[in-house]
């Protein structure tokens, strides 16, 4: 706000009640809102559909540079994903893999236990 003896020159109607940059209401603070995952998602897809990045920073009261950050990660995650192989041998042998060594596991761990369990003072001196 401007003090007081700034205010000599300026109608009295602009100094109190001024719109905001981002367009909010008269005299009331900016709205800062942390980024939520659904809100960069939608912010990103009106920029995709062809709004202009300014408008958009403006409304949203978010950088133009952080906006094209945002943009930028959600083609890189496009495109990682449209790489992704649906059916590739290689992780399908790799699933089979570990899933037989997981078995294999469970085995041992059984057997361990069967084991413990008939001979409980294995390991123990006879007293003799």
């Amino acid at each position: 706000m401007l003090k007081g003896s700034q205010l000599e020159g300026v109608a009295p109607e602009s100094a109190e009640g001024a719109r905001s940059a981002t367009g909010g209401k008269p005299g009331a603070a900016a709205e800062v809102k942390r980024g939520s995952a659904g809100r960069k998602k939608e912010v990103v897809l009106r920029r995709l559909r062809g709004e202009p990045v300014d408008a958009i920073s403006r409304e949203v009261s978010v950088p133009i540079y952080k906006l094209e950050t945002w943009r930028d990660r959600a083609l890189a995650g496009i495109d990682a994903s449209l790489k992704e192989r649906e059916n590739d041998p290689v992780e399908r042998q790799l699933d089979d893999a570990n899933r037989g060594i997981g078995e294999l596991v469970m085995e041992i761990e059984i057997l361990q236990k069967e084991r413990q369990a008939k001979r409980p003072l294995v390991g123990r001196r006879s007293s003799r």
